[in-house]
Parts: C-alpha cells; structure tokens; sequence
C-alpha cells in the first residue's frame, strides 16, 4: 500500500535539496491529502450506510413475504416461542404442539424469495405448551420453558438445523434431551440467555428468577435447588436482559411495577440455604422499579400485569413494558426517580408530548402521510404512586405508544432498526404495530390475520426481517398495509380493550378453570413418574 503524503511529497528529500517549499506548496499538499484521505473507504462510514438502509426498511410499508408452515406442514398448534441463533443463520420456533423446530434459509430453493425450510424437529416432552425457546451461545443447545414447570435442555450437536437428506431430522426427546430441571414451583415463562454456553436466567409464576450454570448439577427437590435470585410475591411472566448490561435485569408479571433487578447488589437468601424458609420480606435487592402514571380507562384496581419487556441492545438503559388492556410504555434505567419529563437532552427522544389528544401527521413512506391521533402519557386521578409502599425508587415513563389491543393474549413486545429507533407489538385485531421512537407521532402497522403475539426481530447482512407468531387460521390472500383504515382500527381497538376490560370477571374464571385443570393434569403426572430425584443444575 502506498503511503498518501509520499505520492506526493518532493522527490527530493529535505538532505538533498535544502530549499523549503513554498506556501502554496504546502497548501497545495494539505488540500491534497486531506482530498485523498477522504476519499478512502471508511468502516466507519460504511456502517453509518448500513445502518441508514436498514432503518430505512421500516419506514416504508411491509409486505409479507413467506409463512412459515402452512397447509399441514410445520406447527400444528399456536406459535408461541421465536427466536434467531448463530447470527441469523437459524430459527428456533416452539408452541403449543410442545415440538421445537429449526429453519434455516436454503439457498437451493428458488420457489420463495425467502426459502426459509425446516431442517429439525425436536419432540421436547413437555406435557404442555413451550412459553419460549433459545439457543444458548457459542453452542448447539436449545433451553425450552413450559406450563408443565419445568425447564429442559437439547443438543444434537452440529446436526441442529443442517439435514444431511434435505428434509426435516426429526429427534425423539430421549435422543435429543440432556437435562429436566424442575426447580420452579409454577409454570416457566421466559429465558434469557447470557454471553455463555452455559449460563441462562428463567422466569417463572411462583414469582422467582433463576440462574441456571450447565457445569454443575443437584437433585431437585425438597432443599436441593440453589437459592433463585429474585423471588416475589406475585407472578411473573416476563423478563428483559440487554448483552451492553448484563449485570442487570428487569421482571414483570401481575403488578403494576415492573422491577430492576442489579446482580452486582445481590444479596442471598440465608434463610432458605440454611434449608428453612425465608421471610416474606427478605426480598432480593430491587435498584429500581417501573410503573405508569395511571391505569388505563376503566381497567380495575389489582387487575394490572404486565405482559412483555424488552432490554435495548443498542445502548442497554432504555427498557419497553407491555401492560395488559393498555399500551406499551418506554423508560430509561438512567432516567431520575419519579421524573419522566424529557426536557432534558436524551439519547433517543424529542420533547415530551403535551398533555390532551392532539393530531399528527403519519408517516407512509417518501411523499405520503394520513392523519391519525397521538397517544401521550395520562395523568389523571386514577395515580399508582400511592401504591409504592417499599420506598424503592420509582421510574416514570419517558413516552406512550397506543393504537393496538392487547386484551385476549399474551402480547410480546420489541425493538426494531439498527439503532432500536423502533417499537413493535402485536395486536388482538391481526395487526401488528410499528412506531417511531424518534417521530412521536409516526405509525405503521400491517395485517397479519389472526392474535398476532409475538414480535420477532432479525437483521442479516443487508436483510431485514420481522417475524410474527400468530393464532391460525392464517388468511390466503396476504392483505399487507392497513394505514388507509389506521383511523378506524385504532378506534375499535380502543373499544375493545375497554370491552376487554369489563369482561375480566369471565376471564377470570375461565382462567381458574384452565390452571385447575392443569394442576390435575401435573398432579397425575408426577404421581405417575414416582419419587425419582432428578438432575438438576445450578443456578
């Protein structure tokens, strides 16, 4: 490689020609060099490109381009677990058939512009439905979490995801499983991975989380389990952990806080380790917790929960809740405590929005736009702060992203973009939801058909994809942007979360009903699989 100043430096050197060169001279190299210097390649610029195309993808409108099993083929119940592994080469995808199965794109497949095939498929065991399913990093093997409580973990080495025959490998439980945990006492709900082959974080409606470690084993039951490392006195259904803060997490479930939990202040439950059981208010150190100004119009006292959470990757402080029969909020762990007001300079966000209902301006892509209501944060009579009993600071929400319904399932939600400039969810009505974190009243959303339920991002060289697990029946015709009935959808949306909420009691009943029927179900099942001490890791 050639040095720039070199090119053109005087063919002579400073020994051999003593006369120093002019000031234009000088000026002429400067310009010169610096000319050159720009024009050479930049990483840096190059991303800055990358980065600018992908985030571009969402601002225009989504066409749905594949679904993933169809006519008899793939899941056979509701998809309810997504997620990419070895950087985007692999799909993990689990729900209620209980099987896992593994896509990978096949490049030898011209029907589809996005030939994603299904290469294996897992028979997990569990007696009921998978909740979440992830590959663990750096490795081959699959953690799963279900309503059965238990925790299990496959590897079928190198042949994950890579069919010799070019159809699907199908692996019965006793080939592929290599551990049963059962050290939850209710069903398990989501995992977290960590930068390890080995560690991972569950979270489970007995109200605790675990940190499992594959390198050590214990029998399960009675005292044998590690102690977890949050336990509290509701259930929890969610938690986010971002790769940039790992010592962090935050948990959500049935309460109207949502906490942060620093690993790094930890302490441990003496009590429980000593084999007795701890008191109810020895409750792991919580650095923060996260609630809402107010409750939704006419959503009860006591019926709030938190339904998804979500970390940001990009810069690891910001965090997203899904609340039931409400919207989906954004805050910030660095945020001060009971001041959401983002008047000062923050990294994502303009000024906070005025209190009242205003209209702006939608965003359709180049040259298009639809007017549509914008949805601020509520402060009303309706207040939670009196609620927080514990002293533990409280973090308000930094913005408020309304449209969708999220009533009749459990709704995920999700950044999106390069720099997680976006925010997903899905929606009881079909739809799911796109806004903009920069744009405050920027919004876009396609027709699904069917509860979609959870939102999946998935970024791969130039490749932009977002996937949405769904109730079927999926319809033929793929009906793709719905912005010219935003107005109208956001409406009935709002009726029928209200609705929603007025039939809650019903709900509720039914859903006693389902966890009775459960409960027998397990019962019966642990009666039949006898005393037997399981192996269990560590946590």
């Amino acid at each position: 490689m050639m040095d720039i100043e070199s090119e053109y430096r005087s063919p002579s050197s400073p020994s051999e020609n003593s006369e120093e060169p002019s000031g234009a001279r000088k000026g002429f190299l400067a310009s010169s060099t610096a000319r050159l210097a720009g024009d050479l390649p930049s990483s840096a610029r190059t991303l800055r490109w990358k980065q600018h195309q992908l985030s571009n993808v969402w601002a225009r409108n989504l066409d749905r381009v594949n679904v993933l099993g169809n006519h008899g083929h793939g899941h056979t119940g509701c998809v309810n677990a997504l997620s990419w592994a070895q950087d985007g080469e692999l799909l993990i995808s689990s729900g209620d058939d209980q099987d896992i199965r593994v896509w990978r794109l096949d490049p030898s497949t011209d029907s589809n512009e996005y030939p994603l095939s299904c290469q294996s498929v897992i028979h997990t065991g569990h007696t009921h439905n998978v909740f979440n399913a992830q590959m663990l990093p750096h490795s081959s093997q699959i953690a799963t979490v279900s309503g059965d409580k238990q925790v299990r973990v496959f590897d079928v080495g190198e042949a994950v995801g890579r069919s010799p025959t070019g159809s699907e490998m199908t692996y019965t439980t006793n080939e592929a499983c290599k551990r049963v945990l059962r050290c939850h006492s209710g069903r398990t709900k989501r995992i977290v991975t960590e930068d390890s082959p080995d560690l991972f974080l569950t979270v489970s409606e007995d109200g605790t989380v675990r940190q499992h470690d594959l390198r050590t084993s214990h029998v399960c039951g009675g005292h044998g389990c590690p102690a977890p490392l949050v336990k509290l006195p509701h259930e929890l259904s969610t938690i986010a952990l971002s790769p940039l803060t790992p010592y962090q997490f935050a948990v959500g479930g049935e309460s109207p806080f949502a906490h942060l939990y620093d690993r790094r202040h930890i302490g441990r439950y003496l009590w429980e380790e000593w084999g007795m059981s701890p008191a109810a208010a020895d409750a792991t150190t919580c650095v923060r917790k996260f609630s809402r100004y107010s409750r939704a119009p006419g959503e009860p006292k006591g019926g709030e929960h938190i339904t998804g959470a979500r970390m940001s990757t990009w810069n690891g402080h910001e965090l997203l809740l899904s609340f039931n029969s409400d919207a989906v909020y954004l805050y910030s762990t660095k945020d001060e405590p009971g001041n959401s007001e983002r008047s000062k300079k923050l990294s994502v966000l303009a000024p906070n929005v005025k209190l009242g209902r205003r209209t702006g301006d939608l965003g359709v892509g180049k040259g298009k736009s639809k007017r549509y209501t914008v949805f601020p944060l509520i402060r009303d009579a309706n207040n939670l702060k009196k609620k927080n009993r514990t002293g533990i600071p409280v973090i308000y929400p930094r913005a408020r992203f309304a449209g969708h319904c999220n009533v009749r399932t459990i709704k995920d939600v999700n950044f999106l973009g390069p720099r997680d400039e976006y925010v997903t969810s899905g929606s009881d009505d079909g739809n799911f939801f796109l806004w903009n974190k920069f744009l405050e009243n920027w919004l876009i959303f396609s027709r699904v058909t069917g509860l979609s339920s959870m939102l999946l991002r998935g970024t791969q060289l130039y490749l932009s994809w977002l996937l949405v697990a769904s109730i079927p029946p999926l319809s033929d015709r793929p009906e793709f942007s719905r912005l010219e009935q935003a107005t109208n959808i956001v409406k009935k949306n709002a009726r029928d979360s209200r609705r929603g909420l007025r039939a809650s009691d019903g709900m509720a009943i039914a859903h006693l009903f389902l966890r009775y029927s459960a409960l027998t179900s397990l019962r019966s099942h642990e009666e039949e699989d006898g005393e037997d001490a399981v192996q269990c890791v560590n946590q």
